[in-house]
């Protein structure tokens, strides 16, 4: 077969397990391996139960995404649906939101970046490690989806493997007392330290927010759709097992750390550091550094990935220049990714020059970004589903359960956590932001249209 040199299409070679090890390696993150620690000091025990409400309303949003998905597969996704079911203006926010939370949560992972590798070369600059992390993964990014896709399996099958090997060793120490001089430790630590609720059900709703921004990038399957081979089959499954095994992952991994460990006496760094000290591994904390390094240059690598799709998704519509839809020969919208990683740079001077708290505040406007996606894609099922008949919406290949009910009270549940967002003053930042940059698009929109 003759070989497109000039291609005008995205390849579709992304295959079931690319696309789930790729959202899950997003959604997987620093959040679980450092953040867990913050989260737990604010519910105890009862972080469980706002990671399992949280891990509810997503499997809700992505089945909403992927009734759309495998119905119309394109790049861009909720983007591309939102224009079509929500209205232009619709389409537009969404699009340029999820490519601006992307941004930020990559400048973010590329500062994590720069600390890990403190951890081994404390004498170098982080913004230089910063800057290597960015030029890695842009040229993962310029190979075929597929190598793309190989390269984003492995970077995730480090971070699952960890995590489930920590789990079974976990269990060991719980039933057995592997590693604890054979004495099992047993579960009673989920409620003997101040109960399973210490800080009472405020604690859950204080930490609502942390463990939805912990779910931020599963929603990564609808962006690969268009690059998907036999969307109906590698999606449906992809979004099935994906959310499954970050909900096992995510409550398992918390459920055995907070069983072994009184809740009180983790901190707030990393609990997995200190269960793997507890069997016994030697360098424990090399290892885990390696892992965390390998989680942010996931991230990373799947935020320019998205990025990228994104803005080549808008260009398409008109609502970003056109040389952003052009394609490179290997099938990537190499414009588009030049684009993104150009701002990405900003992330490398915030290394250099920014203060402790910004690494904080990217991560909270990343998660009210991600509300607004998850909430758009809710909205836009809603009005898909208006629009068909009740013949073709029977023969739907892949509905969302109980609609349309759960697309309500899920909608109800994002709202209720940017409520709660605005009480605390390291979530309430977000919310002032948020509305300028909305505020911005929207005028940007309307000058668009006008001139």
């Amino acid at each position: 077969m003759q070989k497109n040199n000039n291609p005008t299409e995205l390849q579709r070679g992304l295959e079931q397990r690319h696309i789930s090890l790729m959202s899950l390696g997003a959604a997987i993150g620093v959040g679980l391996f450092l953040g867990s620690g913050s989260a737990i000091k604010l519910a105890g025990p009862a972080i469980l139960l706002s990671y399992t409400i949280g891990g509810i309303a997503i499997f809700f949003i992505m089945r909403a995404l992927g009734e759309m998905a495998i119905d119309n597969p394109v790049a861009g996704s909720f983007s591309q649906y939102a224009y079509d079911y929500l209205g232009p203006l619709a389409g537009f926010l969404t699009g340029w939101n999820y490519w601006f939370i992307w941004l930020v949560a990559c400048m973010a992972e590329i500062t994590a970046v720069g600390i890990y590798m403190e951890f081994w070369f404390p004498d170098i600059p982080r913004w230089i490690w910063a800057l290597a992390a960015l030029v890695l993964m842009t040229a993962i990014n310029f190979m075929s989806v597929k190598l793309f896709g190989e390269f984003e399996f492995w970077f995730s099958l480090i971070k699952v493997i960890t995590i489930f090997f920590m789990i079974v060793v976990g269990i060991g120490m719980i039933t057995f007392g592997l590693g604890n001089g054979g004495i099992a430790t047993g579960i009673h630590n989920l409620w003997s330290h101040g109960g399973f609720f210490p800080n009472g059900f405020s604690g859950v709703l204080m930490s609502l927010q942390m463990a939805l921004f912990a779910y931020m990038g599963i929603e990564m399957i609808g962006v690969t759709a268009g690059e998907a081979k036999n969307p109906e089959k590698s999606l449906s499954k992809a979004i099935n097992t994906v959310f499954w095994r970050i909900l096992v992952f995510y409550v398992g991994a918390l459920f055995v750390i907070m069983s072994i460990y009184p809740w009180d006496n983790l901190g707030t760094g990393s609990p997995f550091v200190m269960t793997f000290n507890k069997i016994g591994i030697p360098g424990a904390a090399g290892i885990l550094n390696f892992v965390v390094l390998t989680a942010a240059l996931s991230s990373c690598n799947s935020g320019i990935f998205s990025t990228g799709r994104m803005l080549f998704n808008l260009a398409q519509q008109g609502e970003a220049p056109a040389k952003y839809s052009k394609l490179s020969k290997t099938g990537v919208p190499g414009a588009a990714v030049v684009a993104s990683v150009g701002i990405l740079l900003i992330g490398v001077a915030l290394n250099y020059l920014a203060p402790g708290k910004v690494f904080i505040w990217l991560t909270s406007i990343a998660t009210c970004g991600a509300v607004w996606t998850w909430a758009i894609i809710l909205l836009s099922q809603i009005r898909f589903r208006k629009r068909l008949s009740k013949e073709k919406q029977k023969k739907l290949l892949y509905k969302m359960p109980f609609y349309p009910f759960s697309s309500y009270l899920t909608l109800a549940f994002l709202g209720c956590v940017v409520v709660i967002m605005g009480f605390f003053p390291h979530t309430r930042f977000a919310l002032l932001i948020g509305p300028l940059w909305y505020g911005n698009l929207i005028a940007f929109y309307y000058w668009k249209k006008a001139s």
